[in-house]
């Protein structure tokens, strides 16, 4: 979700875009706040919201909603990747991947060296490593699990719905570590992850594609990936850009586990060279 006259993000400021990545994250639950809720919602005055909505080209809060209620009856994946195609009367790969690399750009700005170190060591120093990903997601899950598993890191898939998610996770406890992927908003899944954290004693690790997140929403180390706009087909070269930076993080904290288990792998492949 988002609000059609808020294009250009260098015209917001720091509260519109607390507010807009509300609406976009929470649709359903913007829709049924007042603009009071709201406001006591994200911790700003009434006033704050009022200008967001004249700033985005409405009359007040109630035409904003009602805009925002029209916008989410119309969204869904064909919308975007049309949108993405109609953005240029001549589609080019090579425009496209140049895009990329401002997608780029805002993934580094968007993160700290910090942040990266931290979720380096968190996984380096887990006992077990559980990832868990669904839809977009599972592609970017899976390039992680066969990264950390090539280096040794213990990783184990969650399964991405139903009992078998609740199985896989509860296999998760003190000591271990949570990654789960919350791009657009937070999951079902990625709620009840965040929710069994405590009571289980795991850590959790988020890869978000938002610069603002909900206290609540928040797991011990969060990394962002900028995928593109709302609206438009969302990439996923930043995301995998970022899996592979942890990666190698991870390789440079665990550099003598690191080099057993990728030397065990190159015996295993010159000892059975035509087998597989």
């Amino acid at each position: 979700m988002t609000v059609e006259l808020l294009r250009d993000e260098e015209e917001l400021t720091r509260a519109d875009r607390k507010i807009l990545e509300f609406i976009t994250g929470s649709t359903e639950e913007f829709l049924f706040l007042g603009i009071g809720q709201l406001a006591q919602r994200l911790g700003m005055s009434e006033a704050t919201i009022s200008r967001f909505a004249r700033h985005a080209g409405y009359q007040d809060f109630k035409q904003l909603k009602q805009s925002v209620m029209q916008q989410s009856r119309e969204k869904g994946p064909a919308r975007k990747i049309a949108h993405t195609l109609e953005k240029e009367e001549n589609f080019q790969a090579r425009r496209w991947l140049e895009y990329q690399k401002e997608c780029l750009e805002k993934t580094i700005e968007g993160n700290s060296p910090e942040a990266f170190e931290q979720a380096a060591c968190e996984i380096a120093s887990a006992g077990r490593v559980f990832i868990f990903a669904k839809n977009a997601s599972d592609a970017m899950g899976e390039l992680l699990f066969y990264r950390l598993r090539r280096i040794g890191i213990q990783a184990e898939r969650i399964p991405s719905g139903g009992a078998g998610m609740l199985e896989g996770l509860a296999q998760a406890g003190e000591g271990d570590l949570v990654i789960f992927f919350a791009y657009s908003k937070l999951s079902a899944q990625g709620r009840v992850i965040l929710d069994c954290q405590q009571e289980a004693g795991y850590r959790t690790l988020a890869f978000t594609g938002r610069t603002y997140l909900m206290r609540e929403e928040c797991a011990d180390v969060n990394l962002y990936a900028c995928r593109g706009g709302e609206k438009e087909y969302h990439s996923m070269t930043a995301p995998a850009a970022v899996v592979d930076a942890l990666v190698l993080l991870v390789s440079k904290l665990t550099k003598e586990k690191t080099a057993r288990s990728l030397s065990r792998l190159h015996a295993l492949k010159k000892k059975y060279p035509e087998r597989f």
